[in-house]
Formats: structure tokens, sequence, C-alpha cells
């Protein structure tokens, strides 16, 4: 059940014709669309959630109707309705014959007994069982959204049993992806850079691609994952791509206006020197009242144009951006200067924390690249404005395989704080590789800063800090791996990472498997009613895909970077191996490998003192060499290869083992995987055959490359006797 798309030749298509459905095939609507169903409510957003249903039942032989204000007699098997005013928290009209049957009315007081007033939000929504009705309650329309998808998720187990009232609402307010995507072909990152998954949808050779189809069944993709925002454009800002926020507007609204029915706003970068490139000022310093007054009308025009407009993400000083350093001015001088111009209409600032300098001397060993965003920022806490929402990768250094989680979450306890995962492969595979990357979030979201008493990262995520009283949340962000891929994500697969961090973002503490569980049934639902999905054919798909995906990640991380050395890639184009690619270059992010060991010394005692940058009991858990955890063990601690790890083993037979085991795991996910010939679509597994193999030459590559590097570099031979060059 796919919306309706209209071909290159004005002719009407299916939309699995022209893109996949990732995980809203029409075979995942069949329980919801056989049933009889009531909506109650309006506004666009109700309307789309009438319009999904109306769609599925035309599809499954279900009806819809919207309700009246006059008594019905007819039955209904599921409800959607608003609860202000329309359903009273006692009973009241709605026990008798009505627009609603009393199992509504009888939920909300449920809910609100339970719960108490305002459980649900602005996002939030009740879902309960009983006499034979399963009923969706929410406050606002959004919520009826995120509800109906929750019960496509269910399929027959919203139907099939009493269920008691349960309230569901988002951890985050803010669950956000960043496109960097360029308007104009950049000579260097092209249409879209670090994308792995063809071009834009929003932009094509410096214009506006004005798929608007597209993009309506995108923005129905993130609703269904609970994604509530996306910034169309890249952080790095060229030329083009500044006259967003003025001349081309225009386009900018048009987005937002086919994203809006499902509740997904729109956000744009900009770059810090906009009044300069476009408003033809003579500075772009924060302070200077022209520049203030800039911003804040043009700001103004913004929102007229765009009433639900999101706000701002800004990359200043870094790589190359420009930002309020080359004023004298402070990050948070900057970031204030776009908050407030957007404190009037409600809007945020995204300030991105990824400052450092790309123009380190290598010879420097006290040069750390991993200490910049604390340094810069952490002395800042509390001089940001509410709306400014300080957006902080989840590791130190930039997305790696592996890498602890960043100390600057933990060091804001007066900013709200966003953590930020690259939805795109970078470094892990570029969608090339299959590696889902839900387990590694997870371990980032329940990472516990101030020890296991303490709040975890996905709490500070959406509460936005550890103050007294906390600010209100950042939310998380994901740098987006859509492109315009027949399949959105380049590798089927990989749309799993897209469908896992909506859900992540909307409940932290989900456990990754379950999350897979779920974009497996929706994306390979039973093409008939009736089938059992835990035997037969449905139940090998699903337990081959878990044996392929369940723990990808870690498969990936064995055969590439070590013990969380890390940025052993390519430079530039980071894919394959290159171990010292980035070791004498001034961008930093060095393993420091010689003929006696490899790592990096960031202790306080004898090295660049990063450990000092994170609060007990982790401070000294890095610090000691005794209690640093092996796989972080080359990120915090330059050692012999003769290191002998908690299993016994060495740095160096580590190393060898890892590597020829990571392989051995590719090609066992590729004997898996062939097993699904004609259990899934024919389209689905040529693109993934091919991944496949090319994810294998490429481990193979991997492990030869880092066995070989590192047998020369100490001279101790594999004791296993394997093949090392």
């Amino acid at each position: 059940m796919t919306p309706p798309v209209t071909g290159s030749d004005g002719s009407m298509v299916e939309a699995d014709e022209a893109w996949h459905p990732a995980w809203l095939p029409g075979a995942a609507w069949r329980a919801v669309g056989s049933r009889r169903v009531l909506v109650r409510g309006a506004g666009p957003v109700l309307d789309t959630v009438a319009d999904e249903l109306t769609r599925a039942g035309a599809e499954h032989g279900g009806t819809v109707r919207r309700s009246t204000d006059r008594p019905s007699p007819e039955p209904v098997d599921l409800v959607f309705a608003l609860t202000p005013a329309e359903l009273p928290a006692v009973p009241g009209p709605l026990a008798a014959p009505g627009p609603l049957p009393a199992a509504a009315g009888a939920v909300a007081a449920d809910i609100e007994r339970r719960y108490g007033p305002d459980a649900l939000g602005t996002e939030g929504f009740a879902l309960a069982r009983r006499d034979g009705v399963t009923v969706v309650l929410a406050d606002r329309p959004a919520g009826l959204l995120y509800g109906l998808f929750a019960v496509v998720r269910l399929g027959e187990a919203a139907f099939d049993r009493d269920r008691a009232a349960e309230a569901h609402r988002p951890a985050a307010d803010r669950r956000m992806l960043d496109h960097w995507d360029n308007v104009a072909v950049h000579p260097v990152t092209g249409q879209v850079e670090r994308g792995y998954a063809g071009g834009s949808i929003f932009w094509r050779d410096g214009r506006a691609r004005h798929d608007l189809p597209r993009i309506r069944a995108y923005g129905r993709l993130l609703a269904a994952c609970g994604v509530n925002a996306v910034s169309v454009n890249n952080v790095n800002v060229h030329a083009t791509e500044a006259l967003l926020l003025t001349d081309r507007l225009g386009d900018v609204a048009e987005i937002a206006e086919a994203l809006a029915p499902y509740a997904v706003r729109v956000h744009l970068s900009v770059s810090f020197a906009t009044p300069v490139v476009v408003g033809g000022l003579p500075t772009a310093d924060p302070l200077d009242e022209r520049v203030r007054a800039w911003w804040t009308a043009t700001t103004r025009r913004v929102y007229e144009r765009i009433p639900d407009f999101g706000g701002y993400v800004v990359k200043a000083d870094s790589e190359g951006q420009p930002g309020p350093f080359a004023y004298g001015r402070s990050q948070a001088d900057g970031a204030n200067l776009l908050a407030d111009a957007l404190a009037p209409t409600g809007g945020v600032v995204h300030w991105r924390a990824f400052v450092y300098n790309h123009r380190q001397d290598w010879r420097d060993r006290s040069t750390d690249r991993a200490r910049a965003a604390f340094d810069h920022f952490a002395p800042l806490d509390g001089q940001f404005r509410d709306n400014v929402i300080l957006q902080v990768k989840h590791g130190p250094i930039d997305f790696q395989p592996r890498e602890p989680v960043s100390p600057v979450i933990a060091a804001m306890p007066r900013t709200r704080v966003a953590v930020e995962f690259q939805v795109t492969q970078e470094y892990t595979g570029q969608q090339r590789h299959v590696c889902y990357l839900a387990p590694w979030w997870s371990e980032v979201l329940r990472f516990a800063p101030w020890g296991p008493d303490g709040p975890t990262v996905g709490t500070l995520a959406a509460a936005g800090g550890y103050g007294a009283p906390p600010p209100a949340g950042g939310g998380l962000v994901g740098v987006s791996n859509v492109g315009d891929d027949r399949f959105w994500t380049g590798h089927p697969l990989a749309q799993a990472n897209l469908y896992a961090f909506g859900r992540l973002a909307w409940d932290p503490e989900l456990d990754p498997r379950t999350i897979l569980d779920e974009w497996i049934g929706l994306t390979f639902p039973p093409a008939r009613a009736g089938v059992d999905e835990a035997v037969g054919d449905q139940g090998s798909v699903r337990r081959i895909l878990h044996t392929v995906m369940d723990d990808s990640w870690r498969a990936y991380e064995r055969y590439t970077a070590p013990l969380g050395a890390g940025f052993m890639v390519r430079p530039g184009v980071h894919y394959g191996p290159d171990v010292d690619g980035y070791e004498y270059t001034p961008w930093g992010t060095y393993h420091f490998a010689d003929r006696d060991g490899v790592g990096v010394d960031r202790t306080g005692a004898t090295g660049t003192g990063f450990t000092g940058q994170y609060p007990a009991p982790w401070a000294q858990v890095y610090e000691s060499l005794a209690d640093c955890p092996d796989e972080l063990l080359l990120f915090f601690h330059h050692v012999p290869y003769s290191h002998v790890l908690r299993d016994g083993s060495t740095v160096i037979q580590h190393i060898y083992d890892t590597h020829f085991a990571g392989v051995d795991e590719v090609i066992a996910m590729r004997h898996q995987w062939v097993r699904l010939a004609g259990l899934v679509d024919d389209r689905v597994y040529a693109r993934v055959t091919e991944r496949l193999d090319e994810q294998l030459r490429s481990a193979r590559e991997w492990r030869d490359q880092i066995n070989t590097y590192f047998f020369r570099k100490s001279g101790v031979p594999d004791a296993r006797g394997r093949r090392i060059y």
C-alpha cells in the first residue's frame, strides 16, 4: 500500500515501481486495512491519518469513516480520536450510542487515572483494546499519526486480545536527520557529501528537483519510525546553498509543505558568513548591530513563508567554515546571535560542536584532536540561550567504528545538548557493507558518564543536561543515509539503520534486536494473510536476516581498525584500508605505530590529558592501563605488541585473530544470504548479493593490509601460522 506517483510521462504508476517501499509495503498494512475504522478529528495531519487508512482499506477490504456529531449504529474495530474536549475523563455521553464507542471514553479515563493529565504531550498517544475495539487516543494530531504507525507495527497483535491502556510518548522532543545535500554539485563532494545512495531527493544540478511525491514518501517513512525534523542542505554551506535562506526560500517552502502532513518540520543549514555572502554587509561579527538586525529581519521573512520552520543548523570555525573566531568572539556569541533572531518564533539553532584545528603538526604528540570540542565548549556552559542546542558527535573524533563517548555530553549541565550519530556509513562501509549500527548506538545511549547510578547518554539527550533543573532536551540528530537510489539507502539492508535511528530517538531504551525484528517484519511481510511469520519461508527470512545483521557492526570492527585505534582509512574517500593514510597529515587522528608498539597516549600522567575530560569514574578507568576496556585500549594508551588483553591474547595476536575472524564472518553472511534466493524480492536479492561480494573483497583487503602492516612493524609472526604477506 503506497501513495500514488506520477510517472515521467504524466501517467500514474505504482510507487514500488519508482522506489522501494522500505518498511511500508502494502502487505504491512493488512491488519489495519482489513478493519472497520473510525477517525475523529480535523486538520492536515488527521487528514493524513484518514488517507493512509483509506488506501489501506481499499487494498485490504476495510472501511474508514470520519466521525460526525450524529450517532451511528455502525460497529467499528479501530478508533483514532483526539482527546481534548471531545473525550471526557469520566463516563458521560460516550456511554451511550454516539460518534465514538464507549470503549474510547473508558480508555481516556484510564489513561488520566494511571498517568495523570497531559500524559500524552504533543506527540504521544494512548493505545488500548477493550470490548472488541482497539483505541488510539492523542492530545494532538501528531500523536494519532504516530499511533497509526504503532498499530501497523503490531499488525494482528493489535487486535487479537484485550490490551490495557498504555501511554507512549517520545523520550526526546527533537528527532532530526541532517542531509548533507548540496544544491549545486560540488567538485569534490558531489551532489551529496558523504552520500552513498545516489543523488539528493531534494536538489539536482543547482536547482530544486520538485519531486514532491518522493519527498512525501520520504516524510511517510520518517513518521513511521518517529523522526520529526530534517535539515535539507549540507552543513558545509557553499554559495548556492546560502541563497536558500533568501532568493531560493520558495524551494525550501515547497519541501516543508510536502513534509508537513507527516509532522516533519524543515530546518536549514546556514553559513555564519551569510550576512556578508548574501546580505552585502561588510562583517558577520555577532555583536555588530547591523548583523543582528539582518538576521532578525531575514528570519522573520523565513517564518512568514514557512510558519512551522524549525530553525538553523550551523557548522562554524571548523574545516574552513567561517565562524565567530574571526571576530574574536566565542562560540556562544555566535550561537546566541541566531538564537535571538529565532526566539520570537520559537525556532532553535543547532550549533555543531565539531570545532577543531585541522592544521595540526603531526610531530607534536601533545596535539590531540579528541580534546578540541571539550576545550572549546565546556568553559562556555551556561552562556548559551535556551533555544541553542549544542549538537555533539557521539564520539570525540569522527563517527569511527569504535571510539569512546564524547566527554562534552557530560560537561554541559546548563546547556541543551543533542547527540549526533552518523546514519550514513562514512567510516562503516559506506552502504557497500552490511553494518547494522543500532547495537553501537545503543551502547552509546546506555553509557552512564557518572557510573551505573547516574543518568545515561540517552537520558541526557532527552533531558538536555544534568543540571538542577536541567534544560529542555536537545534530542538526537542523525546524518541521513538517504539518496535518490531506488532503495533509498543504496544497500537495501542499510534501511535498517535509518529505521533504527528513528526508533532509538523515540525510545533510547529499545533493544537493537527488537528494532531489527520490527524492521524485518515490516519490510518483508508475508504475501498472504494467515501466514505464520515464525515458521516456513517467513521464519527463514527472519532468522537469516538476524544471522546476517545482528553482529554485523562488530564484524566490521573486527576486520578494520583494531582496539579503538580508528582512522586507518584511505584519506578523502574514507573507504578501504590505508593504515598510515592520516598518520602524517595535519588532520590529526594518529595511531603512532612503531616497531615496539601502537596506540595514542591520552592519559593525564604521560599523554595528552584527554582522560581528564571525563567525570569519575571513567576518568580513572580510562587513565588506568589495567582498567581501560580492551576495545578502547589503543585510543587511550600506547602499548607494546606483547601487552596481554583480558582474554589472554597479546595485542599483536588479537589483531591477527580478529582480522581473520572478520573475513570469515562476511563469508558466513554471504552463505546465509544465498539461502534467501526466491524468498525476497528479486531486485533486493540482486542488490544485496552484489554488495556482499564487494564487502567480502574489501574485508579481505582490510585483513591483508592491516595484518601485513603490523607484522612488518612488529616482526612477530602469527601464532597460528596463517598467511600474512
